[in-house]
């Protein structure tokens, strides 16, 4: 396991129903984050400038007029950026038995907009499972003694890092407002932050377990159009 190169993923939307978009994809690689942004039509100028004045993280960010060219755009790259070997993506309750929400909200926007999958070639596994079970996540009294297993808690818990610095947004549910004030920089950034929390997670797991603790399965659809 230890010879992946882990490309943390995760995306940000305008809710968990259907009908909800896409608002946010992004990525973040071991020399920087790469972030897909939906403007809805709105003119967005020095929005990378902003993020990396913002975050202190070097971060290129591309924005879309629509949900549909940032899915087609996450498409092209994911099919230019995602054949090498020795990559593996990662993300944190983005699909792990049973449950999970990034990969599926991901798979019914692209069915929805007739967008062929974008991650082919490249396996996958879901940080959260190898957290909960081989991490100790216990915090609080004893009257109160809980496991944080979310990715802002868990993050906490075990890293501590800078990333929960720059994030603007005490909750998740915060990106939805930004995205419909056209809050774009504190979008961006909250999606960053997630991101690095989640690969810097991925190297905590993949430091301290075992190979067989990290459970990858291949993202290769079973019919590819050529």
């Amino acid at each position: 396991m230890s010879s992946f190169e882990m490309i943390a993923f995760d995306i940000e939307t305008t809710g968990f129903e259907v009908g909800d978009r896409l608002t946010v994809v992004g990525f973040d690689f071991p020399m920087g984050s790469k972030v897909f942004v939906n403007t809805a039509g709105e003119r967005v100028t020095d929005l990378e400038e902003r993020v990396r004045e913002a975050t202190g993280y070097h971060v290129s960010v591309s924005t879309h007029a629509d949900e549909t060219a940032l899915l087609e755009a996450v498409g092209e790259f994911g099919r230019d950026r995602f054949t090498e070997d020795g990559l593996m993506l990662v993300a944190y309750n983005g699909e792990k038995w049973q449950t999970g929400f990034d990969l599926p909200f991901l798979r019914t926007r692209l069915s929805l907009n007739d967008i062929e999958w974008p991650f082919r070639d490249i396996p996958y596994a879901d940080l959260m499972p190898v957290i909960e079970r081989r991490f100790n996540t216990t915090v609080g009294s004893e009257d109160e003694r809980r496991a944080v297993n979310d990715l802002v808690g868990a993050y906490d818990t075990l890293v501590g890092g800078d990333a929960s610095q720059v994030d603007p947004f005490a909750d998740s549910a915060e990106a939805v407002a930004a995205f419909d004030q056209g809050a774009f920089v504190d979008l961006v950034a909250h999606n960053v932050a997630d991101v690095r929390r989640t690969r810097e997670l991925g190297r905590l797991a993949q430091t301290y377990c075992s190979k067989s603790d990290i459970q990858m399965k291949s993202l290769t659809p079973t019919i590819v159009d050529d």
